[in-house]
């Protein structure tokens, strides 16, 4: 058995996330299967480094496989993208990989994305890759609030009432807030993360962007550990899965 590492870029606006579902062929990971079984003929399990929801994107998502035919990493992507043609996911590398290695359980690192245009005109060309805020966002005070909730805490009121973690303890390495123009990037770099942690994250500073709350009042929402008390989930077609880092 071979094993194969794929590095993947993917619009997820018109698919119903990365897991495939019974009552939908729409999802990343289906597509992915079918392409490696229409190169191969081998039905495989896919694992990724993060499962991405409905709508969310991704510029570095890491899938493994094993097959037991040998292909070279060149006719692996040129294959995969031959049938990927008429999808919106692209193959960027591939690497034949130990066979101890694992997209989700090697990762020592991830990283996730949020795009934010600040301007008063409704977006045309990312309508789907980006939430639009008209209001002006202090950064600076996001920035602030965004410190607040580095390091270990138990994340509880960023969480998604259907999260299946065992444990709301979470330890973000770093949030970077990056503005160019009217754009504004928000990095968020952990091991792991709670399902919808990032996109509830992202509107909380939105609040305190809009100065709907203050810089002080994330410590307390971070305190409380209530989902309610916590800023609305930003938009899906803001976030992507940036990539994953490992040892």
């Amino acid at each position: 058995m071979i094993h194969y590492k794929v590095h993947l870029e993917y619009d997820g606006t018109n698919y119903v996330g990365w897991q495939a579902q019974k009552d939908s062929k729409k999802s990343i990971e289906e597509i992915a299967i079918n392409a490696i079984y229409n190169l191969s003929q081998e039905n495989v399990k896919i694992n990724c480094a993060g499962r991405t929801d409905a709508g969310v994107h991704a510029i570095n998502q890491v899938i493994d496989f094993f097959l037991e035919k040998k292909f070279s990493p060149h006719n692996i992507i040129m294959g995969l993208n031959h049938h990927f043609q008429d999808t919106d996911v692209v193959a960027l590398s591939c690497d034949i990989v130990d066979e101890n290695f694992h997209s989700r359980f090697s990762a020592i690192s991830r990283s996730y994305r949020y795009v934010i245009i600040n301007r008063k005109a409704r977006l045309a060309l990312d309508r789907y890759r980006a939430w639009h805020i008209s209001k002006v966002l202090d950064i600076e005070m996001m920035r602030q609030s965004s410190r607040l909730l580095e390091g270990c805490h138990d994340f509880s009121s960023f969480r998604d009432s259907q999260c299946q973690s065992n444990s709301p303890i979470k330890t973000i390495d770093k949030i970077a807030i990056i503005t160019d123009g009217e754009k504004i990037f928000i990095d968020i770099h952990a091991k792991s993360f709670l399902h919808h942690m990032v996109r509830n994250i992202v509107g909380t500073l939105m609040w305190v962007g809009i100065k709907k709350i203050s810089v002080e009042d994330v410590q307390k929402i971070l305190d409380l550990r209530d989902r309610s008390c916590s800023g609305p989930n930003a938009p899906a077609c803001g976030l992507y899965f940036l990539g994953a880092i490992y040892s």
